[in-house]
């Protein structure tokens, strides 16, 4: 059925819309349908690759920057999922994050799957700049689309026979690599905010000896709440 679907032209459409949706509300990583329908078109043929590949990026723009507007529009807290304790926590270290170093965040957020909705929102919503986001998360999809295709056709060379049995591999392969980057992101983010609070602590130790001090002496720099941000 798979394979019948695969060659049928309205697959397109409707990968152009899932990758669409999940630039802006993720409920399954796009990465697994790319890696998959690679891993299937080669053995196949279909589908074609130059069309996946031009449909999930031009997909994957549009659903970034429909965030990024969302962001801009309606904030962070307007929709009941957005007031969920992990979700306000993901767009305080998005904020923070981008704050910081937008340029970067902005392209590794692309391979992590729940964390560029994230950025896409707080890009939005602290008023970064959209001509500069656009061409970022521009740069970010293209290699994510071949990062993507990539994996698909490495993991699908593995089973030469069994096309499906192909696809599975590819998709496992894909899931369980994305959770190896992505854990692997947010440890080098996590590293460089560290990096910052050693910096201001440096800073306010060159203050002199009079200078006072913040209560319990410490000036460490934590992720702020989604209100804590200043507009770019």
């Amino acid at each position: 059925m798979l394979e019948s679907a695969a060659e049928q032209p309205w697959i397109y459409p409707v990968l152009l819309v899932f990758f669409f949706v999940d630039g802006f509300a993720t409920i399954l990583p796009s990465e697994t349908a790319i890696v998959g329908l690679s891993a299937l078109s080669l053995h196949t043929g279909q589908p074609n690759l130059w069309i996946l590949g031009a449909t999930a990026l031009v997909g994957a723009m549009a659903g970034d920057n429909m965030a990024y507007m969302l962001g801009k529009k309606i904030g962070l807290d307007r929709w009941r999922w957005m007031r969920r304790p992990k979700v306000k926590k993901m767009f305080g270290w998005a904020q923070y994050e981008l704050d910081k170093r937008g340029a970067v965040l902005i392209f590794t957020a692309r391979y992590i799957p729940w964390g560029r909705v994230a950025v896409n929102y707080v890009a939005g919503q602290t008023g970064f700049r959209h001509r500069t986001f656009f061409w970022l998360d521009a740069f970010a999809c293209v290699t994510w689309v071949g990062y993507s295709i990539g994996i698909g056709l490495l993991a699908g060379q593995w089973v030469h026979h069994n096309p499906l049995l192909g696809v599975g591999i590819a998709v496992v392969f894909a899931v369980l690599l994305g959770i190896v980057i992505d854990h692997v992101l947010r440890w080098w983010h996590k590293h460089l905010a560290r990096n910052d609070a050693q910096g201001a602590d440096a800073g306010t130790d060159g203050r002199g000896a009079g200078a006072p001090e913040s209560a319990g002496g410490s000036t460490g720099i934590l992720a702020p709440t989604p209100g804590d941000g200043a507009a770019k």
